[in-house]
């Protein structure tokens, strides 16, 4: 803690000179998963903000600074037999994050978004003062910062709640052969004694023919002579190629017993299935003796790495949107009739209690799950046409009662983006924290493609990058220069027999 004291000081002293002199400043955490461009200025460095400070068993509770990844902190938490009751897919996902943006998964349907299993934070406020949040202090702060993307304060310390882990996770999948089905069968899991009896739930659409809906049970029971599947190896299967394989013929349930650390990071090699892609854009051969040969560069850390030095962010769609579960069908059927972007990834969530920076449903269809539609994928390559097609999604989904996740790209106008939100709300809470010298929550979504390209057209190395291949071998050496992939390879929560 006194290390920690040392550096929030540091970090408060020099927010309160940007304040001071009435200079807006942004955030540096030392890496990210959002996919919108980095044009940071003035900037307050706070990657040094990456411990887990302590892990207590008799309150299970952990106090973690903002930049500890998932990876990091189940580490740390699993040998007290204790787990993080929201646990990010992505490895490289921090604490800060998490809090700060809107990071819901396949657990979420039971706890809700992961700040909904936050006990406190500390902050360093826009003027430089640091105070702590909860709900017994702070509270419309304590809310009101949760999804807002940093724009009441920088938060430098959380204390998280903690739950019981098991050895291993019961893990099913339930084929479905039509959306309808699906949707109703992820809804359905969610419920009642399925509900109750499941930890973790979530699903991937290979086809408008082919899908499943995964659960998950928390075991310490491992059945005889069943060997664990694990995800994390080199040769181990990508775990939605090894769902779809497990499911195209099978009409019944398929079960299998994965252990809690390899379950909750199931899809970071691979990033889900956006690793794919690489081997499209690079015209590379994809099967298992290439996953395995390329291994190192197909985690989702060096994945990231990639996708933003390559410049290739720029023309793909990444994009998670939150529907009531009566649209949902309707939807997947526009996107596969304008992007045709398969697979998708389903995931129920709980909503938020309102006013929310969250996405949310409204209206007639308010209820209180919702159901996240992963669209992650190629979009068109014409700037313009890309612009165009963005614009309808957002359109959309609006008109479906949908509403995006901000860690993407954002194309609204500021209006349209307003009209999701209690804007008074928060505005009143930027002006009550003194946060009115931080950057707006719309300034830091909204991605001006014009000025994007204009600033392309001025850059020869911007646009080299646009140039195939180019791009990708930029985004490989970048990625490779990071060193990233020592990371998964040395992480210890990986299964060993």
């Amino acid at each position: 803690m006194d290390r920690h004291q040392r550096i929030v000081a540091q970090v408060a002293s020099k927010v309160k000179d940007y304040f001071t002199r009435k200079e807006p400043f942004r955030i540096s955490h030392g890496s990210t998963n959002s996919t919108r461009p980095n044009l940071k200025k003035h900037v307050v460095d706070i990657s040094a903000l990456r411990n887990v400070i302590s892990v207590d068993t008799q309150s299970k509770t952990a106090l973690v600074e903002p930049n500890v990844p998932m990876d990091r902190l189940v580490e740390a938490t699993l040998p007290h037999g204790l787990v993080p009751p929201v646990v990010m897919e992505f490895p490289g996902i921090t604490v800060g994050g998490g809090y700060a943006g809107t990071a819901g998964e396949s657990s979420s349907f039971k706890y809700g978004f992961f700040d909904r299993t936050i006990n406190e934070v500390e902050m360093v406020m826009a003027d430089g003062e640091v105070i702590r949040a909860s709900e017994k202090e702070n509270e419309d702060l304590f809310r009101g910062a949760a999804g807002a993307v940093g724009t009441l304060g920088v938060t430098t310390l959380v204390d998280l709640k903690l739950v019981d882990a098991k050895k291993y996770v019961k893990t099913t999948y339930y084929p479905t052969r039509s959306v309808a089905q699906a949707v109703k069968e992820v809804k359905e899991q969610t419920e009642g004694e399925n509900g109750a009896r499941n930890d973790y739930v979530d699903g991937v659409l290979f086809s408008k023919h082919h899908g499943a809906i995964v659960t998950g049970e928390m075991t310490d029971e491992l059945p005889p002579n069943i060997k664990p599947q694990t995800f994390s190896n080199p040769w181990d299967p990508w775990f939605y190629l090894h769902v779809e394989v497990a499911t195209r013929s099978s009409s019944d349930p398929v079960v299998e017993y994965v252990p809690l650390a390899e379950y909750m990071f199931r899809y970071d090699r691979g990033g889900f299935w956006v690793g794919r892609s690489a081997f499209s854009y690079m015209r590379f051969p994809f099967n298992k003796y290439t996953r395995w040969f390329l291994d190192d560069f197909l985690h989702t850390r060096m994945l990231y790495r990639a996708l933003h030095a390559s410049g290739i962010a720029t023309r793909y769609i990444v994009q998670d949107m939150a529907l009531p579960y009566p649209n949902a069908e309707k939807f997947i059927d526009y996107t596969d009739r304008t992007f045709n972007i398969w697979p998708l990834w389903l995931c129920p969530l709980k909503q938020s209690p309102q006013p929310t920076m969250h996405p949310h449903t409204n209206g007639s269809l308010k209820f209180d799950q919702m159901l996240n539609i992963g669209l992650w994928g190629f979009g068109p390559k014409d700037p313009a046409t890309y612009l165009r097609e963005n614009r309808a999604l957002e359109k959309t989904l609006g008109e479906m009662g949908g509403m995006k996740w901000l860690y993407a790209q954002t194309y609204y106008s500021k209006g349209e983006f307003w009209a999701q939100f209690d804007r008074e709300w928060h505005q009143g809470l930027r002006k009550k924290y003194n946060a009115e010298m931080l950057p707006e929550v719309y300034d830091k979504v909204h991605v001006d493609i014009e000025r994007y390209t204009e600033m392309v057209d001025k850059d020869w190395g911007l646009r080299l990058r646009g140039i195939w291949p180019l791009g990708g071998f930029w985004g490989i050496w970048k990625a490779i220069q990071s060193r990233d992939y020592l990371i998964s390879r040395k992480s210890t929560w990986r299964w060993r027999t």
